[in-house]
């Protein structure tokens, strides 16, 4: 079987890469069950306080983040692929059934293979074009999808 994947073009796009200490199978399951993704997808003090997660190819992806001063950012997009254990890549251009939004912001992937360490994490978000990129990187990025990963990887050992 080919795994469908992302092409990384550093003009346009953004990405987190690290080797994570729990399993493939943890990852996933943090990624794919909505009740564990709430507890680690956004950044503290934010905290994403709804999912519904539809996990095939035009399933919805929704995702309510609230922050420390009330903001509440509801996000609804669709999945575009899933390989499970391996790969799952989601954007807000499309809602589900792959109606389009009027909108976009961001493609994202995160792919998961085994690793020495246990797990070797790549995420990506994707843009349109460089100022949004830039707009992406200027809200934090790098930090808040690391400290979101270091959330997930907190949260995975004690399942």
């Amino acid at each position: 079987m080919t795994i469908p994947h992302t092409v990384f073009d550093p003009t346009l796009d953004l990405e987190l890469r690290r080797e994570v200490d729990v399993s493939p199978q943890l990852v996933w399951r943090a990624w794919t069950e909505p009740e564990l993704l709430m507890k680690w997808f956004t950044p503290a003090p934010w905290r994403t306080t709804a999912c519904e997660l539809d996990l095939r190819p035009g399933g919805k992806f929704r995702t309510v983040m609230e922050g420390p001063a009330g903001e509440k950012h509801d996000n609804t997009g669709c999945v575009l692929a899933v390989v499970p254990q391996q790969l799952l890549v989601f954007t807000d251009a499309l809602g589900p059934g792959y109606r389009p939004t009027g909108s976009a912001f961001m493609t994202g992937s995160v792919s998961i293979a085994p690793s020495g360490k246990g797990t070797l994490y790549i995420a990506r978000a994707l843009h349109k074009d460089t100022e949004v990129k830039k707009q992406h990187e200027d809200m934090g990025f790098h930090q808040g999808w690391a400290t979101a990963l270091d959330q997930l990887v907190a949260l995975a050992k004690t399942l």
